[in-house]
């Protein structure tokens, strides 16, 4: 139990009906959640206003709550806090509740569109070899040390943060790296959170099905890195062109990196092959079996983190060349044949056309390069013909399929892919709704040597189809489907 005087500390408050000595058990933003002298938090999401459940939030026990607009009728013995942001309001009060458990570790954040994955996980893995206890919020899954969840959302919610990290503290960790999605950003859940760093990765068309402006999904990455303070610090690609603009207003130490022009860490990509990268950091040269320019963006931003975190610069190098790279990301397969099957979650077009580019960069065009590709429904249409125009123009044969439909025709969302496809491109392309199918045909099609990329699930285990999940899993379809050509 905890007073609520204290759940409230550094809580912006309008007004307060109530006493606020009154013992908080838990704390929930879901009404069917709440327990006897809990806090229920009102949050207006995007499907729907918890305001409307104060009443059934209080009938289950609730003794406090948290809402923007006070309700007509106020329960007698029931506290009432009046708060412009209950997101905001929300995030500070799960930090209070769990004790502020992002203090007792050293936390960094990843943000951008393409990266956070490969590198908050690759971090994880590099700071668990140099022997620290380390922990993991990232999209494939949540690690607390060596102790594996299931990841939800890229961004959890405020009190399942907070909950993780008061976990991490008990097993004694001692860092955390976490993705830091713009949705997450924009509904405050990093919001009451000590970062020690962020990254910036880099930042082209997605999500704007939520933001509905690139300017406004900019500018929610930009706040995160405003929030930092002065003993942090923020690490950019500045090879973006949004790179420098992300650091104009924080109060963080200031460090770049990048491929292409002066930067504080520096890359040179020596050499790119299926079988790694032998790269030049700054003075050092490395070797890293992850594969790709994109890759040497992550492989920078990876050192300089390290360094930053205080490891030596000879452990750093040492460290890089042993990491394995991320699950559903440029994952491959050779089969007895000789073709070369790639999954990669590449699901937006930047993604798709780096992961296309490095392919292309690395084959000797002895050999064709068939893509399967899809869009998910009920997310960001006006990004699907730019992937069907990419997928078209920089493979040899493109089989265009579902993704996760969701609750969408997956014949309208190929139809909207194959709208991007240019005119001379229309006889490279098929399209087969059924993704075990289109990946069978790629299958088939290709002889020995040839490569097949499947892009857009990458990591996901399953396939979402008018709401029901089942279970699809790219990498282990394409071995099976290879396998059994064979025999």
């Amino acid at each position: 139990m905890i007073a609520l005087k204290d759940i409230l500390y550094k809580v912006a408050i309008n007004s307060v009906t109530g006493g606020t000595n009154t013992e908080v058990n838990a704390v929930a933003f879901d009404s069917r959640n709440i327990g006897v002298n809990d806090l229920f938090v009102a949050i207006n999401g995007v499907v729907v206003d918890g305001h409307k459940f104060i009443d059934v939030a209080i009938k289950n026990g609730a003794k406090s709550v948290v809402c923007e607009v006070l309700p007509e009728h106020l329960e007698e013995g029931v506290a009432y806090v009046e708060v412009d942001n209950s997101h905001k309001a929300l995030a500070i009060i799960a930090a209070n509740y769990y004790g502020n458990p992002s203090e007792n570790l050293r936390l960094v954040g990843v943000t951008g569109t393409n990266g956070k994955t490969t590198i908050a996980s690759l971090l994880y893995q590099l700071f668990k070899k140099a022997g620290y206890k380390v922990g993991l919020l990232s999209t494939v899954k949540i690690m607390v040390d060596a102790k594996e969840y299931k990841a939800t959302h890229t961004t959890p919610d405020s009190l399942t943060i907070n909950a993780y990290l008061k976990e991490m503290n008990e097993t004694g960790v001692e860092f955390c790296f976490m993705e830091v999605s713009s949705h997450g950003i924009h509904q405050c859940r990093t919001e009451g959170l000590n970062f020690e760093g962020g990254i910036f990765t880099n930042i082209t068309h997605d999500h704007l099905d939520y933001h509905k402006t690139f300017a406004e999904y900019r500018d929610v990455k930009k706040r995160f890195f405003d929030g930092l303070s002065k003993d942090a610090f923020a690490v950019v690609n500045v090879d973006d062109k949004n790179g420098l603009f992300m650091l104009q207003n924080t109060k963080a130490r200031k460090f770049t990196y990048a491929l292409k022009q002066y930067a504080d860490y520096k890359c040179q990509i020596l050499e790119n092959q299926f079988s790694g990268l032998l790269l030049k950091v700054n003075d050092s040269e490395l070797w890293t079996r992850l594969i790709g320019k994109f890759n040497a963006y992550n492989v920078l931003a990876i050192y300089a983190t390290a360094e930053l975190l205080g490891l030596e610069k000879v452990e750093i190098l040492r460290l890089i060349s042993d990491l394995e790279s991320v699950s559903g990301r440029f994952q491959y397969i050779v089969s007895d044949q000789k073709i070369t099957a790639i999954v990669d979650y590449a699901h937006t077009p930047d993604a798709l056309k780096n992961v296309l580019e490095t392919i292309n960069g690395i084959r000797t065009k002895n050999e064709e390069l068939f893509t399967v590709v899809g869009c998910g429904g009920d997310r960001d249409r006006t990004k699907r013909p730019e992937m069907g125009n990419i997928a078209s123009v920089l493979s040899d044969k493109v089989i265009f399929t579902s993704d996760n439909p969701r609750t969408e025709n997956p014949e309208d969302i190929l139809r909207e892919i194959e709208n991007g496809v240019e005119p001379q491109n229309f006889k490279k392309t098929l399209t087969i709704q059924d993704r075990r199918q289109a990946i069978k045909t790629a299958c088939q099609m290709a002889n020995p040597n040839d490569i097949i990329l499947i892009a857009g699930k990458g990591h996901e285990t399953y396939q979402e189809i008018n709401g029901v999940r089942s279970h699809f899993d790219d990498l282990e379809t394409v071995g099976e489907l290879l396998n059994q050509l064979e025999k």
